[in-house]
């Protein structure tokens, strides 16, 4: 069956975007995109983006970048939202919606001042419940992550290994904010933020963007990039269920499985990961729950590096993540299919380039592992 194939993938280098406009950020990351898949606007007739996109979504980056398009898409999940992208272009190709799909992202909360996250107030069946207590991002990835080191003995150590393999990855990436290698005994002894989550367990928060072009196979043949196929896809939402809810378990325990089912591929035969960062304990959580390991044995298997290109078993965000990279709009989405796309491509650094990488994995995490959240898993192979 022919697949679509993502044919183009620029990630903005600001970190920090005074003086440029969302929309700004969005039209000169479509154009870094297209530009690099060979292809021009004129060549557009599917356009994708999320919440991060200003104005009516859409309808405003439409007319803000002058696209006529026979097929759009403003799904939002959060910082998943960009890889349920990718899923929704390659079957409104696949229906022959679109050949040529365009997805952005882009945000400047750094810029802005923004320093931490809120729950959403917007009124929501959950906002009588929940906005009385003015729960923070980090305080609910807190929660979870006392849980899962209540069930499972997982230690503050083992999470810090998350942020060390981040870190190694970040120093060869001239544009990540932070590129200085840290020990296990940085991250455990930088400052409580939400017991037991430290300082260093946290992403950093940045301006930029992303985008991504997706085609058509007879399309992406067409042009002189290297084909990167979406083999398989999974997508999910996971919510407190009247309160019935295990902290410990997230929706990548549902995408994760459909994805790889799709593809027909297993864990074991992924060379690369991109896993959401917005914490270290999102990634051992996804890393437990897309069946890299058992349930509650993430700790012992992020141990020692196992996530460090070159030395461990799964070479995990290679330009350094949310943890050390950037986290553009607080959406980290994009960038791990943009990851994923550079080393498949062979396009990453050398220093961090996995060998021999035909087959990728790209996870996605919105919203909150303690309350409602979506997964999206892209399986993507080097044809």
């Amino acid at each position: 069956m022919s697949r679509a194939c993502i044919v183009g993938a620029f990630e903005h280098p600001t970190r920090k975007a005074e003086g440029i406009s969302v929309a700004q950020l969005h039209m000169q990351s479509a154009r870094g995109a297209l530009a690099d898949a060979g292809l021009t606007f004129d060549d557009v007739d599917g356009y994708f983006c999320a919440g991060d996109a200003p104005g009516l979504g859409p309808m405003s980056m439409l007319e803000y970048m002058n696209l006529n398009v026979s097929h759009f898409d403003s799904t939002d999940s959060g910082g998943s939202a960009y890889l349920v992208h990718v899923a929704h272009a390659a079957q409104a190709i696949a229906t022959g919606k679109c050949n040529v799909a365009l997805i952005t992202l882009a945000g400047r909360p750094r810029a802005a001042g923004m320093k931490s996250a809120k729950m959403p107030l917007a009124p929501t069946p959950d906002t009588p419940f929940e906005a009385p207590h003015a729960a923070s991002i980090v305080e609910m990835y807190g929660m979870v992550a006392a849980r899962h080191m209540h069930e499972f003995g997982t230690t503050s150590e083992q999470l810090a290994w998350i942020k060390v393999a981040a870190s190694h990855h970040a120093q060869h990436n001239e544009n990540a904010m932070l590129r200085n290698v840290v020990t296990v005994e940085d991250v455990v002894n930088s400052p409580i933020v939400s017991a037991p989550l430290h300082r260093l367990d946290c992403c950093v928060v940045s301006d930029g963007g992303g985008a991504l072009v997706v085609t058509s196979e007879a399309v992406a043949k067409s042009l002189s990039r290297p084909l990167v196929a979406v083999r398989g896809s999974g997508e999910a939402i996971r919510h407190p269920s009247a309160g019935r809810i295990d902290l410990t378990t997230s929706a990548a325990a549902v995408s994760g499985p459909r994805a790889f089912s799709e593809a027909g591929v297993t864990p074991a035969d992924i060379k690369y990961a991109s896993i959401y960062d917005s914490f270290t304990i999102t990634v051992l959580v996804a890393l437990e729950d897309l069946g890299f390991c058992e349930k509650g044995k993430g700790g012992a298997f992020v141990a020692d590096g196992n996530l460090i290109s070159g030395i461990g078993r799964l070479p995990f965000n290679t330009d350094g993540g949310g943890l050390c990279n950037n986290h553009p709009s607080n959406r980290g989405g994009m960038t791990k299919v943009i990851e994923a796309v550079r080393q498949l491509r062979g396009e990453a650094h050398p220093a961090v380039q996995v060998a021999d990488c035909d087959l990728a994995l790209a996870h996605g995490t919105g919203g909150s592992l303690a309350t409602r959240h979506g997964s999206a898993t892209l399986i993507l192979e080097r044809q």
